[in-house]
């Protein structure tokens, strides 16, 4: 299936949640915390401000961002995990020159 998130929103697939501890214990599925980071997927094209004028959003597809252990909203895209959330809510982002 193919998403496009409309104005400031961004689809991010969750990364995977540690499967074991650094002693080597095995987590069950049921005590796993959900990941507070991810791979941007998709971006909107930006919100409009008041004059009409679209603003562009700083992260674009292929980012690794962190956000908030409650933001957005949890959906499955052909079974798989994603997160949709405005750019608000995602506090750093990594993986390209001169970005933290």
């Amino acid at each position: 299936m193919r998403f496009k998130p409309l104005n400031d929103y961004v689809l991010v697939l969750h990364e995977k949640a540690e499967e074991k501890t650094s002693g080597g214990i095995i987590i069950p599925d049921t005590a796993k915390e959900k990941p507070q980071e991810g791979k941007v997927v998709a971006v909107g094209p930006g919100r409009k401000d008041r004059s009409g004028n679209r603003i562009a959003l700083e992260v674009k597809k292929g980012d690794t961002v962190m956000f908030g252990k409650y933001a957005g909203t949890e959906i499955k895209i052909d079974g798989v995990d994603h997160v949709i959330m405005k750019e608000d809510e995602i506090f750093c982002v990594s993986g390209e020159k001169g970005r933290v």
